[in-house]
């Protein structure tokens, strides 16, 4: 049974989420700030992070971004719960690694739906396999990837886009086949979303993000990876 933890100051929040996917049958454990948050991590290794982003002390960008850079934990799915509706800020959640975010009011199932798909995609991206395609290799197994023999990290949903296109080069994917793969769900609004994952991992990958040599886009339609030979083992 997957383990969730929800970081939230408020209780009542906190109670509706624990509740909520303790009836979808996920163990949950739960924290009122980032910094027992952050120590939890380490001390019961959760599944997934369920995080505020209205937190005292340090923000929910804030402990989001310390996540991301501790090696040991810094893969975690993260979805952010917000009452932030502004594009702008929402484009600036998904640059720091968060993987979705719910806003405000908190929809129960829409909750659930997103900690089951983000999950989900999780777990299937655990099966042992490399994927080499010109300057970049995979591990499937260990979600690691390697750029010119560099290691470099990706969110679990920039990872679970380019096992996507690593495993199909010059396959086009629809953007409704990308988002539905790597998010679990696919909406009108979701598009500008996968847009941003997309941008990010250009900047991780590409010899030059702005010309792009591997993630190619494909007008009207999605997204491509471009033929360059390479391997499954």
């Amino acid at each position: 049974m997957e383990l969730v933890l929800v970081i939230n100051a408020e209780s009542h929040t906190r109670r509706l989420v624990r509740d909520n996917l303790e009836q979808a049958e996920y163990r949950v454990l739960t924290v009122p700030d980032g910094e027992t948050g952050l120590k939890m991590l380490h001390r019961e290794t959760p599944d997934l992070v369920v995080l505020d982003s209205n937190l005292p002390q340090a923000n929910g960008w804030e402990v989001a971004r310390s996540i991301r850079l501790d090696h040991d934990v810094g893969s975690l799915p993260i979805l952010m719960l917000t009452s932030q509706t502004n594009p702008h800020v929402k484009s600036q959640s998904l640059e720091l690694g968060i993987d979705y975010y719910v806003t405000r009011p908190i929809n129960a199932r829409e909750l659930v739906q997103r900690v089951r798909a983000l999950l989900r995609r999780t777990k299937a991206a655990e099966q042992p396999a490399h994927i080499s395609r010109g300057d970049l290799t995979i591990d499937v197994g260990e979600q690691q990837l390697l750029v010119c023999q560099v290691p470099v990290e990706l969110t679990p949903t920039e990872f679970a886009l380019l096992c996507m296109f690593m495993e199909k080069p010059g396959h086009i994917f629809t953007r409704r086949e990308l988002l539905q793969a790597s998010l679990g769900y696919s909406d009108e609004g979701a598009s500008r979303t996968l847009d941003t994952h997309i941008r990010n991992l250009r900047q991780k990958i590409e010899p030059n993000p702005h010309r792009p040599t591997y993630i190619q886009t494909v007008h009207r339609v999605g997204y491509r990876f471009a033929w360059l030979g390479g391997e499954i083992s």
